[in-house]
């Protein structure tokens, strides 16, 4: 058979006519984002090299046991220091694109003051690490000290999916407090990738805290979480409901999840919607679904959380 009838016998996928659609598709899309300034071109933060920056940034603030295993107490300071150098060279790129991105999408000048700014945030972020790593000892502690089946803190380190979510977490909301909220998004989401674990770069998160098991835990935007807090698998602290603009936009950035004060430990399952306050020393049990305060050292179970607390309860 010659080679024109073999090309014959090929299956035609009308390539020429899928190609132009997904063209003309595109070509909408952009006027469309243009029009609505809701995209700012190409050149944005991309998940691959954040990806590394993350792992030296996780090697240089725990080098002896998230670092390389070859790596000796004598040399820490040198791999630390080393480590750090790249991985904020490579932040200090992805924080340009950002600043860049964000400014076309304003349709400010891109390149006025950007260069200092991203220079700024970096050493800014730099000058935190040793906060961080301070804040994560109290979290790998809570770990140790709340699970009975944890045999010591490397293990929590090596193994424990809540720690390694907290860690991103950490991390991300140093960014997402210095104005590269994308960035902090894609490092929280490579740890939710990695473990199931969705904490939002902007809730606010205290001391000493633990998430056990983890997988399909949820934490908004504007929760705000106080010391020593635990929760367990399953939890959502989410929205019970979003304002909506004029124009019919949702709009952004309102308070909208819950506040959890010091001491409050929520079983798996629970969900726990708008911006209500779980008082201190609470202990929310299981696959309850709670819309409402509660004051301090309540214990809420299925059975109890129905009925609502007197009125002077909740003042």
């Amino acid at each position: 058979m010659s080679l024109r009838a073999v090309q014959d016998l090929q299956p035609n996928w009308g390539l020429d006519q899928v190609t132009a659609r997904l063209r003309e598709v595109r070509r909408n899309w952009r006027e469309s984002c243009a029009r609505n300034h809701e995209c700012g071109g190409r050149e944005l933060p991309a998940s691959g090299p954040v990806h590394e920056i993350m792992n030296s940034l996780r090697g240089a603030l725990f080098p002896m046991r998230l670092g390389p295993p070859d790596l000796r107490q004598e040399s820490e300071d040198f791999y630390v220091a080393h480590t750090l150098d790249s991985a904020l060279h490579a932040l200090h790129q992805q924080v340009l694109l950002e600043l860049n991105y964000t400014a076309r999408l304003a349709e400010h000048d891109a390149v006025v003051g950007v260069e200092a700014r991203a220079e700024h945030i970096v050493r800014t972020f730099a000058a935190a690490l040793p906060d961080v790593r301070s804040m994560l000892d109290t979290d790998v502690r809570a770990a140790y000290h709340g699970d009975p089946a944890a045999q010591n803190v490397d293990e929590i380190l090596l193994c424990y999916p809540g720690a390694q979510a907290v860690i991103h977490h950490r991390i991300a909301h140093q960014l997402y407090r210095l104005g590269v909220p994308m960035i902090a998004r894609i490092i929280a989401e490579l740890a939710h990738s990695a473990t199931g674990i969705d904490i939002h770069p902007g809730a606010v998160i205290g001391s000493g805290f633990f998430v056990d098991h983890g997988t399909g835990v949820v934490i908004g935007e504007t929760a705000i979480i106080g010391e020593r807090v635990r929760l367990y698998q399953a939890v959502t602290l989410g929205a019970k409901r979003f304002n909506i603009l004029e124009d019919g936009a949702l709009e952004k950035g309102q308070p909208r999840h819950p506040i959890l004060e010091d001491d409050v430990i929520i079983y798996a399952g629970a969900t726990i919607l708008g911006r209500i306050t779980i008082g201190r020393n609470s202990s929310i049990g299981g696959n309850v679904w709670l819309t409402r305060s509660v004051p301090p050292c309540s214990v809420i179970t299925q059975a109890n959380s129905q009925h609502e607390l007197p009125r002077a309860e909740l003042s």
